[in-house]
């Protein structure tokens, strides 16, 4: 009963929350919405705006009429409304993004929904960076070096931080078919966090947007990003928050005293053959080590002049093959085989929340090694 109850409240706090949303979006006040609704005084729309008070069959007739919304907009929980909390790692067309970001929202809000129905809770916080807007580049070094030693990760943290993500911080880790210009995406969405990481870029690339995307997530409360992740930012505040992003994901992939101690150990080595075996021991780019040669001063200006990046090579895979990784992730697609074994979702349903047609539903279970939910 208690369950049922704390979904009961759930729902309609939902309901509440989109009424409120609705209303400010027609730029209505309480005052206004409630005489149409023809309530004695604003208090009872507030008490259904806080999810307090549930709302009859004919005030919610109202509410879609005075509103111009339908039914599924206040009632679907698998739509995210009023939730735009993504920052993006893009250079695609402002369409395709929002296209993509569409259908990426209604991945993470349908496991979260799934989750609530399942009786499964988020972790409500996650480990703030004791950072701000004015935080040097110097402490997001230091900031990276303590959670390296924090996490147990070793010389070659690329490694294992997709792990440290799912084990340690409950983020929600999903490897997706993006288009072309979109790298990834940080979303925090209330007591969800997650990465996106598009699938087919080369496992540095992906362990770097990772590491950039984790520091977005590490800084919410802080320094909120804005939504496009993106080289040259518009305004200082934005750029000063990437380029703190990129220095403390530089140093979580790249340990100083790891990285000077490669820079010697290779020290006979042409510099381009050089930049191309240590990248590769660390499974970061060539271009990422760098910049963070750059950065620790192990590089000069004059340095980089010598230096052409034609010749830097290694970009986190083996030439002639690709590392790419099974589509989502075992623990977003448990969730589901869960929701269908349990009769809270369809088959057909969840085939087109992941877009995607049975067959292939069938085979992304399979190549997880899960058992499949349902026969074909």
């Amino acid at each position: 009963m208690k369950a049922q109850t704390g979904s009961q409240d759930r729902f309609l706090r939902m309901i509440g929350q989109r009424v409120q949303y609705a209303r400010n979006e027609a730029k209505m006040t309480q005052e206004n919405l409630s005489d149409r609704l023809g309530f004695k005084d604003r208090q009872i729309l507030s008490n259904i705006e806080s999810g307090k008070r549930k709302i009859s069959a004919e005030e919610m007739v109202q509410l879609m009429r005075y509103l111009q919304k339908p039914l599924e907009f206040f009632t679907d929980p698998f739509l995210l409304v009023g939730e735009q909390a993504f920052c993006w790692r893009s250079n695609a067309e402002p369409a395709v993004l929002d296209q993509f970001e569409e259908k990426a929202s209604q991945w993470i809000v349908a496991y979260r929904a799934l989750g609530e129905k399942l009786g499964k809770s988020e972790n409500p916080t996650i480990h703030q960076l004791p950072m701000s807007i004015r935080s040097s580049y110097e402490e997001a070094w230091e900031a990276a070096e303590k959670l390296i030693v924090r996490w147990g990760l070793d010389d070659t943290p690329a490694s294992h931080l997709l792990s440290i993500l799912e084990d340690k911080l409950d983020v929600l880790v999903l490897f997706v078919e993006a288009p072309l210009g979109i790298s990834g995406a940080a979303c925090h969405l209330g007591e969800l966090n997650a990465i996106l990481i598009n699938r087919w870029e080369p496992d540095g690339r992906r362990a770097y947007n990772a590491a950039h995307e984790l520091f977005h997530l590490l800084t919410w409360q802080t320094m909120e990003p804005d939504r496009l992740d993106i080289l040259n930012p518009s305004t200082n505040r934005l750029r000063r928050i990437e380029r703190l992003a990129e220095n403390f994901a530089g140093s979580l992939l790249m340990p100083r005293e790891k990285v000077h101690g490669e820079w010697h150990q290779h020290k006979n080595l042409e510099i381009h053959k050089r930049l191309n075996r240590i990248a590769r021991n660390l499974k970061v780019t060539s271009k990422a080590l760098k910049w963070r040669l750059k950065t620790l001063g192990i590089l000069s200006e004059s340095d980089l002049l010598d230096i052409s990046d034609e010749l830097l090579t290694w970009n986190g895979q083996t030439p002639g093959e690709r590392n790419v990784p099974k589509m989502f992730s075992y623990t977003f697609l448990e969730r589901f085989r869960e929701a269908i074994s349990k009769g809270v979702i369809s088959v057909r349903r969840t085939a087109g929340l992941l877009d995607c047609t049975i067959e292939d539903l069938s085979d992304m279970f399979r190549s997880h090694k899960m058992e499949i939910p349902f026969d074909l």
